[in-house]
Parts: C-alpha cells; structure tokens; sequence
C-alpha cells in the first residue's frame, strides 16, 4: 500500500463500498462514511430500530467487500467484522456520535449498524 492511500486511510472520509449481495451475489455499491480513531477502520450509520441495512445483511453473508477512497480509482480490498461487543460498541460509536454532533449515544448503540473494516497492509 502506497503512502498516500495509508494517509488517506488516516482520516474520516466519504468511500464507495461495494458489497456482494446477500441472496443475489451481485455487487451492491453504496457511498458511505469511513471513520478511521487510533487506526482502525469504522463504518457505522444513523440509528434505524426497524430496518436492517442491506449493505449490513450482505457483509453478513459475504463479509469480504472493496473500498474506494473518493477521488482515487484504487480498489482496496477489506473484510468485515460485525462489532457486536456493548462495551466496544459503545466506545466507537461515542466516538462518531462526535464527528456526526449527535447526542444520542445510547440509542446509537442500541440501533446503529457497526463495523470494523480489516485492509491488508493497514496500519503497518
């Protein structure tokens, strides 16, 4: 990984990330916002206590995905990891509860889709 796809991985930023379908396997993209705290890679969103995600139920199913950084036609390769621990969720999500200048972290961990997005040669 070059030095300027590490330093933009450094930093919060809109990315397209394409999935594979659950049922269908086809790929699904989606923009998104990628939120990186003490080098590790986040993806998360606005509380929903009545729908799942689609972009969520397909890592599920097929947890490996690609990352596009804005602006950059490089195609990263990432695997997802559901964070479903409370106490980790809870620190993550305060954390873009910050970024978003949201207040409602409890309900944020309650019903926000989290994940931690793994790239190869990411933070070496």
């Amino acid at each position: 990984m070059d030095g300027a796809t590490r330093s933009a991985l450094d930093h919060g930023q809109l990315i397209e990330m394409t999935t594979k379908g659950a049922k269908s396997g086809l790929p699904r993209p989606v923009d998104i916002v990628l939120h990186s705290f003490d080098r590790h890679l986040y993806i998360s969103g606005v509380p929903n206590a009545v729908k799942k995600r689609a972009w969520l139920a397909n890592l599920e199913a097929h947890p490996d995905f690609t990352i596009r950084l804005q602006g950059s036609p490089t195609v990263l390769e990432a695997r997802a990891r559901l964070v479903t621990d409370r106490a980790e969720r809870r620190a993550v999500l305060a954390k873009v509860a910050k970024v978003w200048n949201r207040t409602d972290v409890d309900t944020m961990v309650e019903h926000s889709p989290l994940i931690e997005a793994t790239i190869a040669g990411y933070p070496e």
